[in-house]
Protein backbone atom coordinates (compact mmCIF):
# COMPACT_ATOMS: atom_id res chain seq x y z
CA UNK A 1 0.00 0.00 0.00
CA UNK A 2 1.51 3.30 -1.14
CA UNK A 3 1.89 6.18 1.25
CA UNK A 4 0.82 9.56 -0.10
CA UNK A 5 -0.12 13.02 1.09
CA UNK A 6 -3.45 14.55 0.18
CA UNK A 7 -5.63 17.48 1.22
CA UNK A 8 -9.08 16.82 2.58
CA UNK A 9 -11.90 19.05 3.85
CA UNK A 10 -13.79 17.98 6.92
CA UNK A 11 -16.61 19.66 8.88
CA UNK A 12 -16.81 19.16 12.61
CA UNK A 13 -18.31 20.87 15.65
CA UNK A 14 -16.07 21.96 18.48
CA UNK A 15 -16.80 23.79 21.72
CA UNK A 16 -14.57 26.82 22.05
CA UNK A 17 -14.23 28.43 25.47
CA UNK A 18 -14.00 32.12 24.68
CA UNK A 19 -12.60 34.48 27.34
CA UNK A 20 -16.10 35.89 27.83
CA UNK A 21 -17.55 32.42 28.43
CA UNK A 22 -14.75 31.58 30.82
CA UNK A 23 -15.49 34.77 32.75
CA UNK A 24 -19.21 33.95 32.96
CA UNK A 25 -18.47 30.45 34.26
CA UNK A 26 -15.98 31.79 36.79
CA UNK A 27 -18.43 34.38 38.14
CA UNK A 28 -21.13 31.75 38.43
CA UNK A 29 -19.27 29.68 40.99
CA UNK A 30 -17.89 32.57 43.04
CA UNK A 31 -19.30 33.41 46.44
CA UNK A 32 -20.77 36.84 47.00
CA UNK A 33 -17.66 38.06 48.82
CA UNK A 34 -15.40 36.76 46.07
CA UNK A 35 -17.59 38.46 43.49
CA UNK A 36 -17.21 41.75 45.37
CA UNK A 37 -13.43 41.41 45.08
CA UNK A 38 -13.67 40.76 41.33
CA UNK A 39 -15.91 43.78 40.80
CA UNK A 40 -13.65 45.98 42.92
CA UNK A 41 -10.60 44.90 40.93
CA UNK A 42 -12.38 45.51 37.62
CA UNK A 43 -13.42 48.99 38.77
CA UNK A 44 -9.77 49.77 39.46
CA UNK A 45 -8.51 48.44 36.13
CA UNK A 46 -11.26 49.52 33.72
CA UNK A 47 -11.73 53.32 33.50
CA UNK A 48 -14.95 52.90 31.49
CA UNK A 49 -16.62 50.95 34.29
CA UNK A 50 -18.09 52.93 37.16
CA UNK A 51 -20.51 52.55 40.03
CA UNK A 52 -23.96 54.11 39.84
CA UNK A 53 -26.63 55.18 42.28
CA UNK A 54 -29.76 53.10 42.84
CA UNK A 55 -31.12 51.71 39.57
CA UNK A 56 -34.38 53.64 39.72
CA UNK A 57 -32.67 56.96 40.37
CA UNK A 58 -30.18 56.58 37.56
CA UNK A 59 -32.90 55.65 35.07
CA UNK A 60 -34.90 58.74 36.00
CA UNK A 61 -31.78 60.90 35.60
CA UNK A 62 -31.00 59.48 32.17
CA UNK A 63 -34.56 59.91 30.96
CA UNK A 64 -34.72 63.54 32.12
CA UNK A 65 -31.41 64.37 30.47
CA UNK A 66 -32.44 62.84 27.17
CA UNK A 67 -35.77 64.65 27.17
CA UNK A 68 -34.15 68.04 27.90
CA UNK A 69 -31.65 67.97 25.05
CA UNK A 70 -32.23 66.43 21.65
CA UNK A 71 -28.59 67.05 20.79
CA UNK A 72 -27.38 64.72 23.52
CA UNK A 73 -25.67 61.58 22.16
CA UNK A 74 -27.92 58.54 21.84
CA UNK A 75 -26.45 55.96 24.23
CA UNK A 76 -28.39 53.13 22.61
CA UNK A 77 -27.39 54.01 19.06
CA UNK A 78 -24.67 56.52 18.22
CA UNK A 79 -22.59 56.28 21.36
CA UNK A 80 -20.69 53.19 20.30
CA UNK A 81 -21.90 52.84 16.74
CA UNK A 82 -18.52 51.89 15.39
CA UNK A 83 -18.08 49.19 18.00
CA UNK A 84 -21.54 47.71 17.43
CA UNK A 85 -21.00 47.29 13.71
CA UNK A 86 -18.13 44.94 14.36
CA UNK A 87 -19.24 43.12 17.49
CA UNK A 88 -22.59 41.37 17.86
CA UNK A 89 -22.13 41.19 21.63
CA UNK A 90 -22.83 44.93 21.94
CA UNK A 91 -25.99 45.07 19.84
CA UNK A 92 -28.27 44.50 22.79
CA UNK A 93 -27.14 47.75 24.40
CA UNK A 94 -30.81 48.70 24.77
CA UNK A 95 -31.32 45.89 27.24
CA UNK A 96 -28.56 47.32 29.39
CA UNK A 97 -30.60 50.48 29.89
CA UNK A 98 -33.17 48.38 31.72
CA UNK A 99 -30.75 48.55 34.63
CA UNK A 100 -29.26 46.05 37.00
CA UNK A 101 -32.51 44.68 38.36
CA UNK A 102 -31.04 42.37 40.99
CA UNK A 103 -29.60 45.00 43.30
CA UNK A 104 -32.47 45.31 45.76
CA UNK A 105 -31.35 42.87 48.44
CA UNK A 106 -30.62 45.46 51.12
CA UNK A 107 -34.17 46.72 51.43
CA UNK A 108 -35.30 43.34 52.74
CA UNK A 109 -32.74 43.29 55.54
CA UNK A 110 -33.67 44.71 58.90
CA UNK A 111 -31.05 45.82 61.41
CA UNK A 112 -32.06 43.10 63.86
CA UNK A 113 -31.50 40.47 61.17
CA UNK A 114 -27.86 41.40 60.76
CA UNK A 115 -25.21 39.34 62.58
CA UNK A 116 -23.44 40.69 65.60
CA UNK A 117 -19.87 41.83 65.04
CA UNK A 118 -18.70 42.41 68.63
CA UNK A 119 -15.72 40.15 68.01
CA UNK A 120 -14.44 42.64 65.44
CA UNK A 121 -14.66 45.68 67.71
CA UNK A 122 -12.19 44.70 70.42
CA UNK A 123 -9.05 42.63 70.52
CA UNK A 124 -9.53 39.41 72.44
CA UNK A 125 -6.99 38.50 75.06
CA UNK A 126 -4.72 35.64 74.04
CA UNK A 127 -3.34 32.79 76.12
CA UNK A 128 0.17 34.23 75.80
CA UNK A 129 -0.98 37.62 77.12
CA UNK A 130 -2.73 35.97 80.06
CA UNK A 131 0.35 33.90 81.00
CA UNK A 132 2.79 36.79 80.59
CA UNK A 133 0.61 38.96 82.83
CA UNK A 134 0.81 36.31 85.58
CA UNK A 135 4.55 35.93 85.04
CA UNK A 136 5.26 39.65 85.40
CA UNK A 137 2.94 39.95 88.42
CA UNK A 138 4.58 37.04 90.26
CA UNK A 139 7.65 37.03 92.54
CA UNK A 140 10.18 36.15 89.82
CA UNK A 141 13.74 37.38 89.38
CA UNK A 142 14.84 38.95 86.10
CA UNK A 143 16.56 35.71 85.09
CA UNK A 144 13.44 33.68 85.87
CA UNK A 145 11.29 36.12 83.91
CA UNK A 146 13.56 35.68 80.90
CA UNK A 147 13.27 31.89 81.17
CA UNK A 148 9.51 32.09 81.76
CA UNK A 149 9.00 34.26 78.66
CA UNK A 150 10.84 31.67 76.57
CA UNK A 151 8.68 28.88 78.02
CA UNK A 152 5.45 30.79 77.42
CA UNK A 153 6.54 31.63 73.89
CA UNK A 154 6.67 27.89 73.14
CA UNK A 155 3.19 27.06 74.47
CA UNK A 156 0.70 26.29 71.71
CA UNK A 157 -2.96 27.34 71.52
CA UNK A 158 -4.08 24.18 73.38
CA UNK A 159 -1.81 25.02 76.31
CA UNK A 160 0.97 22.47 75.75
CA UNK A 161 4.71 23.17 75.85
CA UNK A 162 6.11 22.26 72.43
CA UNK A 163 9.80 22.80 73.17
CA UNK A 164 12.08 20.58 75.25
CA UNK A 165 13.83 21.83 78.35
CA UNK A 166 17.13 21.33 76.56
CA UNK A 167 16.06 23.64 73.70
CA UNK A 168 14.84 26.33 76.11
CA UNK A 169 18.08 26.13 78.08
CA UNK A 170 20.12 26.47 74.88
CA UNK A 171 18.21 29.59 73.81
CA UNK A 172 18.61 31.18 77.25
CA UNK A 173 22.27 30.06 77.52
CA UNK A 174 21.69 28.47 80.91
CA UNK A 175 21.79 25.03 82.49
CA UNK A 176 18.79 22.75 81.92
CA UNK A 177 18.33 22.34 85.67
CA UNK A 178 17.54 26.07 85.90
CA UNK A 179 14.56 25.69 83.56
CA UNK A 180 12.70 23.00 85.52
CA UNK A 181 11.85 25.11 88.63
CA UNK A 182 10.46 27.91 86.46
CA UNK A 183 8.40 25.44 84.44
CA UNK A 184 6.95 23.92 87.63
CA UNK A 185 5.84 27.37 88.81
CA UNK A 186 4.30 28.26 85.41
CA UNK A 187 2.34 24.99 85.57
CA UNK A 188 0.61 26.48 88.62
CA UNK A 189 -0.69 29.37 86.52
CA UNK A 190 -4.27 29.79 85.36
CA UNK A 191 -5.76 27.94 83.47
CA UNK A 192 -5.02 24.81 85.41
CA UNK A 193 -3.01 22.24 83.44
CA UNK A 194 -1.08 24.79 81.40
CA UNK A 195 2.49 24.20 80.08
CA UNK A 196 2.18 20.41 80.24
CA UNK A 197 4.23 18.31 77.82
CA UNK A 198 1.65 15.53 77.39
CA UNK A 199 -2.01 14.83 78.03
CA UNK A 200 -1.05 12.64 80.99
CA UNK A 201 0.95 15.45 82.61
CA UNK A 202 -1.87 17.93 81.93
CA UNK A 203 -4.43 15.75 83.71
CA UNK A 204 -2.05 15.02 86.59
CA UNK A 205 -1.54 18.75 87.15
CA UNK A 206 -5.29 19.24 87.41
CA UNK A 207 -5.67 16.28 89.77
CA UNK A 208 -2.94 17.58 92.06
CA UNK A 209 -4.46 21.04 92.02
CA UNK A 210 -7.61 19.45 93.50
CA UNK A 211 -5.52 17.82 96.24
CA UNK A 212 -5.78 14.26 94.88
CA UNK A 213 -2.17 13.24 95.44
CA UNK A 214 -2.04 9.50 96.16
CA UNK A 215 -5.70 9.00 95.25
CA UNK A 216 -7.21 6.49 92.82
CA UNK A 217 -7.51 9.30 90.30
CA UNK A 218 -3.76 9.92 90.32
CA UNK A 219 -2.96 6.19 90.16
CA UNK A 220 -5.20 5.73 87.12
CA UNK A 221 -3.58 8.66 85.34
CA UNK A 222 -0.10 7.37 86.14
CA UNK A 223 -0.54 3.68 85.29
CA UNK A 224 -3.81 2.97 83.45
CA UNK A 225 -4.57 5.92 81.20
CA UNK A 226 -4.76 3.72 78.08
CA UNK A 227 -7.18 1.35 79.78
CA UNK A 228 -9.27 4.34 80.84
CA UNK A 229 -9.53 5.52 77.22
CA UNK A 230 -10.93 2.12 76.17
CA UNK A 231 -13.18 1.93 79.26
CA UNK A 232 -11.59 -1.24 80.62
CA UNK A 233 -12.77 -0.49 84.15
CA UNK A 234 -12.60 -4.05 85.39
CA UNK A 235 -9.02 -4.36 84.18
CA UNK A 236 -8.08 -1.14 85.99
CA UNK A 237 -9.75 -2.37 89.19
CA UNK A 238 -7.74 -5.62 89.08
CA UNK A 239 -4.45 -3.80 88.38
CA UNK A 240 -4.92 -1.28 91.22
CA UNK A 241 -6.62 -3.71 93.59
CA UNK A 242 -9.57 -1.45 94.35
CA UNK A 243 -13.35 -1.75 94.08
CA UNK A 244 -14.94 -1.18 90.65
CA UNK A 245 -17.17 1.55 92.10
CA UNK A 246 -14.09 3.56 93.08
CA UNK A 247 -12.80 3.24 89.52
CA UNK A 248 -16.13 4.45 88.12
CA UNK A 249 -16.15 7.42 90.47
CA UNK A 250 -12.55 8.29 89.58
CA UNK A 251 -13.33 7.99 85.87
CA UNK A 252 -16.20 10.42 86.31
CA UNK A 253 -13.88 12.94 88.00
CA UNK A 254 -11.25 12.57 85.28
CA UNK A 255 -13.98 13.07 82.65
CA UNK A 256 -14.48 16.56 84.09
CA UNK A 257 -10.85 17.58 83.48
CA UNK A 258 -9.93 19.74 80.50
CA UNK A 259 -7.38 18.07 78.16
CA UNK A 260 -6.95 21.38 76.27
CA UNK A 261 -6.73 24.08 78.95
CA UNK A 262 -5.61 26.78 76.50
CA UNK A 263 -8.61 26.42 74.20
CA UNK A 264 -10.69 28.91 76.21
CA UNK A 265 -8.26 31.62 75.12
CA UNK A 266 -8.41 30.71 71.46
CA UNK A 267 -7.69 33.71 69.24
CA UNK A 268 -9.89 32.48 66.41
CA UNK A 269 -12.55 34.97 65.43
CA UNK A 270 -16.16 33.99 64.98
CA UNK A 271 -16.97 33.67 61.29
CA UNK A 272 -20.54 34.40 60.26
CA UNK A 273 -22.16 32.94 57.17
CA UNK A 274 -23.97 35.53 55.11
CA UNK A 275 -26.84 34.07 53.12
CA UNK A 276 -26.86 34.54 49.34
CA UNK A 277 -30.60 33.90 49.12
CA UNK A 278 -33.45 34.78 51.46
CA UNK A 279 -36.71 32.86 51.38
CA UNK A 280 -39.76 34.45 52.98
CA UNK A 281 -43.21 32.97 53.33
CA UNK A 282 -45.91 35.42 52.27
CA UNK A 283 -49.32 33.87 52.65
CA UNK A 284 -49.15 30.45 51.05
CA UNK A 285 -46.28 31.32 48.74
CA UNK A 286 -42.53 31.52 49.22
CA UNK A 287 -40.78 34.65 48.01
CA UNK A 288 -37.14 34.51 46.89
CA UNK A 289 -34.88 37.52 47.44
CA UNK A 290 -31.24 37.64 46.38
CA UNK A 291 -28.75 39.20 48.74
CA UNK A 292 -26.86 41.84 46.73
CA UNK A 293 -25.49 43.70 49.72
CA UNK A 294 -22.05 44.99 48.85
CA UNK A 295 -22.46 44.51 45.10
CA UNK A 296 -22.45 47.91 43.36
CA UNK A 297 -24.65 48.84 40.41
CA UNK A 298 -22.38 49.10 37.38
CA UNK A 299 -22.57 51.12 34.19
CA UNK A 300 -20.33 52.28 31.36
CA UNK A 301 -19.06 55.81 31.89
CA UNK A 302 -20.77 58.34 29.54
CA UNK A 303 -17.69 60.60 29.59
CA UNK A 304 -15.86 58.56 26.96
CA UNK A 305 -18.97 58.36 24.78
CA UNK A 306 -19.09 62.15 24.68
CA UNK A 307 -15.37 62.28 23.87
CA UNK A 308 -15.90 59.88 20.96
CA UNK A 309 -18.88 61.81 19.62
CA UNK A 310 -16.92 65.09 19.78
CA UNK A 311 -13.94 63.58 17.96
CA UNK A 312 -11.57 64.11 20.87
CA UNK A 313 -9.92 60.68 20.69
CA UNK A 314 -7.43 59.34 18.17
CA UNK A 315 -7.41 55.89 16.59
CA UNK A 316 -5.33 54.24 19.31
CA UNK A 317 -7.50 55.68 22.07
CA UNK A 318 -10.59 54.64 20.12
CA UNK A 319 -9.42 51.01 20.01
CA UNK A 320 -8.65 51.11 23.72
CA UNK A 321 -12.09 52.52 24.56
CA UNK A 322 -13.83 49.90 22.42
CA UNK A 323 -11.91 47.11 24.15
CA UNK A 324 -12.77 48.41 27.61
CA UNK A 325 -16.42 48.85 26.60
CA UNK A 326 -16.60 45.19 25.62
CA UNK A 327 -14.95 44.16 28.88
CA UNK A 328 -17.33 46.30 30.95
CA UNK A 329 -20.43 45.07 29.13
CA UNK A 330 -19.42 41.45 29.47
CA UNK A 331 -18.86 41.87 33.19
CA UNK A 332 -22.25 43.53 33.66
CA UNK A 333 -24.03 40.89 31.60
CA UNK A 334 -22.20 38.06 33.35
CA UNK A 335 -23.25 39.38 36.76
CA UNK A 336 -26.83 39.77 35.61
CA UNK A 337 -26.82 36.25 34.18
CA UNK A 338 -25.31 34.92 37.40
CA UNK A 339 -28.04 36.48 39.49
CA UNK A 340 -30.78 35.24 37.17
CA UNK A 341 -29.38 31.72 37.27
CA UNK A 342 -29.13 31.68 41.06
CA UNK A 343 -32.70 32.95 41.26
CA UNK A 344 -33.98 30.21 38.92
CA UNK A 345 -32.14 27.49 40.83
CA UNK A 346 -33.48 28.76 44.16
CA UNK A 347 -37.06 28.83 42.84
CA UNK A 348 -36.68 25.30 41.51
CA UNK A 349 -35.33 24.00 44.82
CA UNK A 350 -38.27 25.59 46.61
CA UNK A 351 -40.70 23.85 44.27
CA UNK A 352 -39.11 20.47 44.97
CA UNK A 353 -38.63 21.00 48.72
CA UNK A 354 -41.89 22.78 49.54
CA UNK A 355 -42.84 20.23 52.20
CA UNK A 356 -39.45 20.65 53.90
CA UNK A 357 -39.97 24.42 54.13
CA UNK A 358 -43.46 23.87 55.54
CA UNK A 359 -42.82 21.05 58.03
CA UNK A 360 -39.12 20.44 58.57
CA UNK A 361 -36.33 17.98 57.88
CA UNK A 362 -38.53 14.90 58.14
CA UNK A 363 -40.15 15.94 54.86
CA UNK A 364 -36.94 16.60 52.91
CA UNK A 365 -37.26 14.98 49.49
CA UNK A 366 -34.52 13.07 47.64
CA UNK A 367 -33.15 15.38 44.97
CA UNK A 368 -30.32 15.27 42.42
CA UNK A 369 -28.79 17.93 40.19
CA UNK A 370 -30.46 16.52 37.09
CA UNK A 371 -33.92 17.15 38.57
CA UNK A 372 -33.26 20.87 38.90
CA UNK A 373 -31.38 20.99 35.59
CA UNK A 374 -34.36 19.51 33.75
CA UNK A 375 -36.77 21.77 35.60
CA UNK A 376 -35.10 25.04 34.53
CA UNK A 377 -33.57 23.84 31.26
CA UNK A 378 -29.89 24.05 32.18
CA UNK A 379 -26.95 21.67 32.32
CA UNK A 380 -26.07 19.77 35.49
CA UNK A 381 -22.61 21.35 35.59
CA UNK A 382 -24.24 24.78 35.75
CA UNK A 383 -26.40 23.72 38.69
CA UNK A 384 -23.32 22.31 40.41
CA UNK A 385 -21.46 25.62 40.04
CA UNK A 386 -24.43 27.64 41.26
CA UNK A 387 -24.89 25.53 44.39
CA UNK A 388 -21.20 25.62 45.39
CA UNK A 389 -20.58 27.69 48.53
CA UNK A 390 -24.00 29.38 48.30
CA UNK A 391 -26.31 29.56 51.31
CA UNK A 392 -30.08 29.98 51.60
CA UNK A 393 -31.84 31.48 54.62
CA UNK A 394 -35.19 29.70 54.98
CA UNK A 395 -37.93 29.58 57.62
CA UNK A 396 -36.32 26.29 58.72
CA UNK A 397 -32.85 27.84 59.13
CA UNK A 398 -29.70 28.53 57.14
CA UNK A 399 -28.63 25.80 54.71
CA UNK A 400 -26.06 25.37 51.98
CA UNK A 401 -27.74 24.84 48.63
CA UNK A 402 -26.06 21.45 48.28
CA UNK A 403 -27.84 20.38 51.47
CA UNK A 404 -31.06 20.06 49.49
CA UNK A 405 -29.47 17.54 47.11
CA UNK A 406 -29.24 14.08 48.60
CA UNK A 407 -29.90 10.48 47.72
CA UNK A 408 -33.00 8.59 48.74
CA UNK A 409 -33.81 5.36 50.55
CA UNK A 410 -36.84 3.29 49.71
CA UNK A 411 -39.68 2.72 52.15
CA UNK A 412 -41.95 -0.25 52.60
CA UNK A 413 -44.76 1.85 51.17
CA UNK A 414 -42.97 2.27 47.83
CA UNK A 415 -41.90 5.88 48.42
CA UNK A 416 -38.45 7.38 48.95
CA UNK A 417 -37.08 9.28 51.91
CA UNK A 418 -34.05 11.61 51.80
CA UNK A 419 -30.79 10.40 53.31
CA UNK A 420 -30.54 13.61 55.41
CA UNK A 421 -33.90 12.78 56.93
CA UNK A 422 -32.68 9.29 57.81
CA UNK A 423 -29.52 10.72 59.38
CA UNK A 424 -31.68 12.99 61.52
CA UNK A 425 -33.74 10.01 62.66
CA UNK A 426 -30.58 8.09 63.60
CA UNK A 427 -29.37 11.09 65.61
CA UNK A 428 -32.71 11.33 67.43
CA UNK A 429 -32.73 7.59 68.22
CA UNK A 430 -29.22 7.75 69.70
CA UNK A 431 -30.02 10.88 71.71
CA UNK A 432 -33.01 9.13 73.32
CA UNK A 433 -31.28 5.78 74.03
CA UNK A 434 -30.31 4.51 77.48
CA UNK A 435 -26.58 5.29 77.74
CA UNK A 436 -26.12 2.29 80.03
CA UNK A 437 -27.46 0.02 77.26
CA UNK A 438 -26.73 1.79 73.96
CA UNK A 439 -28.30 0.50 70.78
CA UNK A 440 -26.30 -1.45 68.23
CA UNK A 441 -26.33 -0.45 64.56
CA UNK A 442 -28.42 -3.51 63.75
CA UNK A 443 -30.98 -2.54 66.40
CA UNK A 444 -31.18 0.98 64.95
CA UNK A 445 -31.69 -0.49 61.47
CA UNK A 446 -34.54 -2.65 62.84
CA UNK A 447 -36.16 0.38 64.48
CA UNK A 448 -35.98 2.32 61.20
CA UNK A 449 -37.52 -0.64 59.38
CA UNK A 450 -40.47 -0.42 61.77
CA UNK A 451 -40.72 3.24 60.65
CA UNK A 452 -41.00 1.92 57.03
CA UNK A 453 -37.40 2.88 56.11
CA UNK A 454 -35.52 0.02 54.44
CA UNK A 455 -31.90 0.39 55.51
CA UNK A 456 -28.99 -2.01 56.01
CA UNK A 457 -26.82 -2.17 59.11
CA UNK A 458 -23.71 -1.03 57.21
CA UNK A 459 -25.65 2.02 55.98
CA UNK A 460 -26.54 2.90 59.57
CA UNK A 461 -22.85 2.57 60.44
CA UNK A 462 -21.86 4.87 57.56
CA UNK A 463 -24.42 7.52 58.51
CA UNK A 464 -23.47 7.29 62.18
CA UNK A 465 -19.82 7.89 61.34
CA UNK A 466 -20.77 10.85 59.14
CA UNK A 467 -22.65 12.28 62.11
CA UNK A 468 -19.50 11.67 64.22
CA UNK A 469 -21.38 9.48 66.69
CA UNK A 470 -19.49 6.68 68.41
CA UNK A 471 -20.28 2.99 68.30
CA UNK A 472 -22.39 1.34 70.99
CA UNK A 473 -19.31 0.45 73.04
CA UNK A 474 -17.99 4.02 72.78
CA UNK A 475 -21.35 5.50 73.80
CA UNK A 476 -21.80 3.23 76.81
CA UNK A 477 -21.72 5.00 80.17
CA UNK A 478 -21.32 3.25 83.53
CA UNK A 479 -22.32 6.24 85.63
Amino acid sequence: MAMEMRQQLKMSQQLVMTPQLQQAIKLLQLTRLELQDVVRQELEENPLLEETLEADEIRETEQSELSESESAPDVAGEEFKEVETGDDSLRDWDSYLDGYTYSSGEQYREDEDRPSFENLLTRRGTLTDHLLWQLHMGPFTNEEVRIGEEIIGNIDEDGYLRASLEEIAAVCSIDENSVTPVLMRIQEFDPCGIAARSVQECLLIQARFLGMQGSVVEMILQHNLKDLETRKYKQIARDLGVDINQILMAAKIIGGFDPKPGSMYSSEDVHYISADIFVYKVGDEYLVMLNDEGLPNLKVSPYYAEAKSNGLVDARADDYINEKVRSALWLIKSIQQRQRTIYKVAKSIIRFQREFLDQGIEFLRPLVLRDVADDIGMHESTISRVTTNKYMQTPQGLFELKYFFNSGLSTSEGDFVASESVKNRIREIIEKEDTRKPLSDQKIADMLSVQTVNIARRTVTKYREILKLGSSSERKRHF
